[in-house]
């Protein structure tokens, strides 16, 4: 770390008093400008949003299966009034949405709308715990400034203009993934969100990869325990929902919506077609394995790469997140933690570029501004600013692939010396 590096951010050791560790003034400083600029932010994207008036038509969904497992209807036969739209989740996640058929709506959009803020906040929170990064004297401050600018980001955003559950699902993974695997109720959080939303249960696989194996007896003993759960409350839903519904994609929506960001949607707006055949099916299916590949490559280098198992769970949802037949664009809220570990990293030119590549794309909003919003006969000038997701996710595996592989190939003295200094750099920042 450079000389000015040490001035700005304190020399370890120092600022310690006998009575325990004193908070240093730049520390104090820059909690409060980081508050301010927060706020501000929160400030003008709730008017944004107040001029906007949007319906939060996912929350409305939630409300609407609630109500459907409170008054005893076919949950999986109900539809949205006006909007037409059915419940894709797990019958456990319609339990969960129960208690809001008793909030008018009007009041649950409030609700929804802070405790999805709390959320992205823990999501911050925990995505820097993961990377490591900014110690304890700056946690605050990076988190009140990627809560209070995280809500621009496109994921986020449209997270929180449906009313969508995606942050609470990133959070319960988060918070399994900053534990560590001598914990007991680690995978508790990974179980409850695969019974949720079906895509975290990639993780198991990866956990089991990785030899994490307590861990992913956990989520699958969490995952089978709310899955039954939701067959003794809602019998005939389960069997229709693990029988049937649950292979349904077209219950979730079109696939050449211009909000598919999945490999799949990518190649049915190119090929003008909802249904893109086997070969895509095989390709999506290799850049998956590729990802997990990858992500478990990371996730077992420990000894040579820092931050081994923060980039494991991220390419982990990565790969998800690409061969899933549906990605909605608010599904990509891993854009956070991702965001978080390429900043720490930010060392090296090649490092900035792609940061601020993987910035761009999740800022730019570039599929909203296509001309056909439904992606079909979208022209071949729009192709790529309406797929701007899957591109820089698949460089930042290919980056990760390429990293991984040239730490592994360290000499052992080599790695660990490289390992040290890294983490010395880390450890001066605490």
């Amino acid at each position: 770390m450079h000389a000015s590096d040490r001035r700005f951010w304190g020399e370890p050791g120092r600022g310690h008093t006998s009575d325990g560790p004193a908070i240093p003034r730049t520390v104090q400083s820059a909690v409060w400008p980081a508050a301010v600029l927060s706020l501000l932010s929160l400030a003008v994207f709730a008017a944004l949003r107040y001029h906007q008036h949007h319906s939060m038509v996912d929350m409305l969904v939630y409300r609407a299966e609630g109500a459907a497992v409170v008054h005893g209807q076919d949950l999986y036969a109900m539809r949205l009034p006006g909007w037409n739209l059915a419940a894709t989740y797990p019958p456990f996640a319609a339990l969960l949405f129960a208690p809001s058929a008793w909030v008018p709506a009007a009041t649950l959009r409030i609700i929804v709308m802070f405790l999805n803020i709390g959320l992205l906040a823990v999501a911050v929170h925990l995505s820097v715990k993961l990377a490591g990064w900014s110690g304890r004297r700056y946690h605050a401050a990076a988190v009140l400034l990627g809560t209070g600018f995280g809500v621009w980001l496109e994921p986020v955003f449209t997270t929180l203009q449906y009313g969508q559950v995606n942050l609470a699902v990133l959070g319960l993974v988060l918070w399994d993934m900053t534990r560590s695997d001598s914990r007991t109720p680690k995978g508790v959080g990974i179980g409850l969100a695969t019974a949720i939303k079906i895509t975290p249960g990639l993780f198991v696989v990866y956990l089991l990869l990785t030899r994490q194996v307590r861990a992913a007896a956990v989520s699958i003993g969490t995952f089978l325990a709310a899955a039954l759960i939701g067959w003794v409350a809602l019998p005939g839903a389960s069997g229709s929902f693990w029988t049937r519904y649950l292979w349904d994609t077209r219950r979730v929506g079109e696939v050449q919506l211009v909000d598919n960001q999945s490999l799949r949607g990518v190649a049915a707006r190119l090929l003008h077609t909802d249904h893109p055949g086997s070969a895509v099916m095989v390709v999506a299916a290799l850049v998956g394995l590729l990802g997990l590949a990858v992500a478990v490559a990371a996730g077992r280098s420990a000894a040579a790469l820092p931050r081994a198992e923060a980039w494991g769970a991220v390419a982990t949802a990565v790969a998800a997140l690409l061969i899933s037949p549906i990605s909605w664009t608010h599904h990509f809220v891993w854009c956070v933690p991702l965001l978080v570990l390429l900043a720490a990293e930010a060392r090296t030119w090649p490092a900035r570029c792609l940061l601020a590549a993987v910035s761009v794309a999740f800022l730019s909003y570039a599929m909203w501004l296509a001309p056909n919003q439904d992606g079909r006969g979208l022209p071949w000038s729009w192709q790529l600013p309406s797929a701007p997701y899957a591109p820089v996710l698949i460089a930042v595996l290919i980056h990760l692939g390429l990293r991984t592989r040239q730490a592994r190939r360290l000499p052992p003295v080599a790695a660990e010396a490289d390992l040290i200094l890294q983490r010395a750099e880390l450890e001066s920042i605490h």
